[in-house]
């Protein structure tokens, strides 16, 4: 179950506002304080009650979006247990022999496995935003509730594909989603020399939704299907399985679900795939349900903190 928040923003927000059960129409009040411009997110209670928010890569990412850009995080790439933060000039500073060295001595304090990979990772709070995104949550809502598609779906992507800002990847996504070009136009936008549409926040939106319905969710179908895997789409674990299909496409989470074989799905499964390499399938695939999560988490202490939600039933 999860709820909608409707949010009072004014700097960190202020305001009457309205939770309501978007799967039983339940209205809870939530004060905000003086009433001022209404805002909507989403905060989803299975984050906790399922425990996710316990899990040290979800620990791991959230103390990377805190952190600023000039500090790292020190972590064990499996598992993502946190051995530590440094300065990132300290670590950058060695030579490669300083820096393989420094990690040895990581493994032995730590008596981790010999050749365990250590990853440095920089702080990224420049990057990440909560409050910059919660506009677009709010718009893109009710475009993908129009296209029916969950509207959860768009907030974990508006949160870690592009905070706040219209960005332009290296392998040429673009725009408040991520469409690549060939993606876009599939799905009915114009991008070509003099135009691009996935400038537009509500064109793309609408893109991205009708993308997820039509290939994202059919595909994680498929994908489990062949496994004989039972699912529900209102399931957290199967929403995560679409993002990566969104993200990875769906051969190459089909290729890491194919390789770990997996008895049944659900949150095990999705943990698993964190752990898996398979073929194109690797580091920054196995990251993105992790950021989701985690921005979701970070959203919700937004709220918590600088709102002064509180909820009466």
């Amino acid at each position: 179950m999860y709820w909608v928040f409707f949010l009072a923003l004014f700097g960190v927000g202020s305001g009457i506002a309205v939770a309501q059960d978007s799967f039983s129409g339940e209205v809870l009040p939530l004060r905000l304080g003086d009433d001022t411009l209404l805002q909507r997110v989403i905060a989803d209670a299975r984050l906790y009650t399922e425990q996710w928010d316990t899990l040290p890569q979800l620990i791991f990412w959230r103390r990377v979006m805190n952190l600023p850009p000039d500090s790292a995080v020190i972590s064990v790439a499996q598992t993502r247990q946190i051995l530590g933060v440094i300065p990132l000039k300290r670590y950058e500073s060695r030579s490669e022999t300083g820096r393989t060295l420094f990690k040895d001595s990581l493994r032995t304090h730590h008596q981790l496995p010999p050749g365990s990979r250590i990853y440095i990772t920089h702080g990224k709070n420049d990057f990440y935003s909560p409050r910059l995104v919660i506009p677009g949550i709010s718009r893109a809502m009710d475009i993908f509730a129009a296209e029916g598609v969950d509207p959860w779906i768009a907030q974990a992507i508006l949160l870690i594909e592009s905070p706040g800002a219209v960005r332009r990847s290296n392998k040429g996504a673009y725009g408040s989603f991520q469409l690549m070009k060939s993606v876009a136009i599939s799905q009915g936008l114009v991008v070509n020399k003099y135009v691009d549409e996935r400038e537009d926040f509500d064109k793309c939106a609408r893109a991205a939704a009708r993308f997820i319905r039509k290939v994202c969710i059919p595909e994680t179908e498929r994908i489990l299907a062949a496994h004989n895997l039972s699912w529900n789409r209102q399931e957290l674990w199967f929403r995560l399985m679409v993002l990566h299909v969104y993200h990875a496409g769906a051969g190459n989470v089909g290729g890491v679900i194919g390789y770990i074989n997996p008895e049944e799905g659900g949150a095990a499964l999705i943990q698993q795939i964190w752990r898996t390499e398979y073929g194109s399938f690797r580091n920054s695939s196995q990251n993105y349900s992790q950021l989701a999560l985690a921005s979701m988490l970070e959203l919700d202490l937004l709220v918590a903190l600088e709102c002064e939600v509180t909820c009466q039933p």
